[in-house]
């Protein structure tokens, strides 16, 4: 079950709201817990179906292998999104859906570091959304057309155009860290850390864009900062 989970990508858990309407679902009707049951329901009703998914394991896991080749045919696609009893593949995804969620779920509540791990991701891929949308400011970000090449097109370009600005923020800022350090100042790894690389006060989106300059070649990237990351690692890992 967790290699399936690991397949469909459960590894990668969202920053969980709502915790009122979540379900948790028990290993079987019988089963109770000294600390954590009242989480669960107390009549013993929400429980996962383990028979359905033995009984379905080898097309669980033959859907699953499409959906990661990208081979899946559109029709049973949407048989996979049909809700009903004679679906039993669709149930055996839902039962598997609802032990790897409940699994998720106590890990969240349990682990303060895996808690501050998940937002400081979510924060991160929220802060490029944002930064992408603030950059595609053309129809106010919304793209027009109707042909999936085309709208695939457009969603890489944004990020492509993303992560150019990214990279150029990204060398001012070494520049200035060297003249700051030239000039006597310490500069930690935790202190960059704490620096965001989706700035926006310096770009002009609306600004005059020269071509003159296309040709010229740019300096060799040096990628070294005379900063000790590894050692702020190791002090951190010992604390």
């Amino acid at each position: 079950m967790f290699c399936l989970a690991h397949l469909l990508g459960f590894e990668l858990m969202p920053r969980i709201r709502n915790w009122k309407d979540r379900t948790f679902y028990r290993p079987s009707g019988s089963v109770r817990y000294r600390h954590i049951d009242a989480l669960f329901d107390q009549g013993g009703r929400n429980v996962v179906d383990w028979r359905l998914i033995e009984a379905h394991w080898r097309d669980l896991m033959r859907v699953t292998i499409a959906i990661r080749e990208g081979t899946l045919a559109s029709p049973l696609l949407r048989r996979l999104g049909s809700n009903s009893k004679r679906n039993q593949i669709y149930r055996a995804f839902r039962e598997v859906g609802r032990a790897v969620a409940t699994v998720q779920l106590l890990r969240f509540i349990s682990d303060p570091s895996l808690r501050r791990r998940v937002t400081a991701a979510t924060n991160k891929v929220e802060s490029f959304t944002n930064f992408t949308d603030w950059l595609a400011f053309c129809n106010g970000g919304l793209i027009a057309e109707n042909d999936p090449v085309e709208q695939e097109k457009a969603v890489k370009l944004t990020s492509l155009l993303a992560n150019c600005v990214i990279f150029h923020t990204t060398l001012d800022l070494m520049n200035v860290i060297r003249e700051l350090q030239a000039e006597g100042w310490q500069i930690t790894g935790e202190g960059l850390a704490a620096i965001s690389p989706y700035l926006t006060g310096h770009i002009m989106r609306f600004g005059t864009y020269a071509t003159t300059e296309l040709t010229v070649r740019s300096d060799a990237f040096d990628p070294h900062l005379d900063v000790e990351f590894e050692a702020e690692e190791e002090v951190r890992a010992a604390a």
